[in-house]
């Protein structure tokens, strides 16, 4: 599987954008609110390289990571063309989905799902 995004909790969306274009990051999609998950989204790229800044609200289910591990990445994406097969596959490999597919409100509406694996933190996201 190729890699989407590797993405990064935040505190303070703006400030960390800036964070991240003195590095040379331009932004590929503006701040989007995904009202599922409770954060604020911003997706940069710099080259072949995409993060993925999530700024969580009080009540979001990141937010207790965020006053753990402040501002760091915590989980990579990956890309995978059937989401459903993928799942049936890790459902006996010791992968254990946490977050059922979902749409994801700043990846255009496409579906994710979280896993827990050995690696740590996991999304896929459901490619077309």
């Amino acid at each position: 599987m190729d890699i989407h995004h590797i993405g990064y909790l935040v505190k303070n969306m703006n400030k960390s954008i800036g964070c991240f274009e003195n590095l040379g990051y331009t932004i590929e999609k503006s701040a989007v609110y995904d009202n599922i998950r409770l954060v604020d989204v911003c997706f940069l790229v710099n080259k072949e390289y995409r993060v993925e800044l999530i700024c969580p609200l009080a009540d979001s289910p990141v937010s207790p990571m965020l006053k753990r591990y402040k501002n760091s990445p915590y989980h990579i994406c990956y890309q995978h063309p059937d989401l459903d097969m993928l799942i049936t596959e890790w459902d006996t490999s010791g992968n254990i989905l946490i977050q059922p597919p979902m749409p994801a409100p700043a990846i255009n509406g496409k579906r994710v799902a979280f896993f827990m694996t050995p690696a740590g933190l996991t999304e896929i996201l459901e490619t077309d």
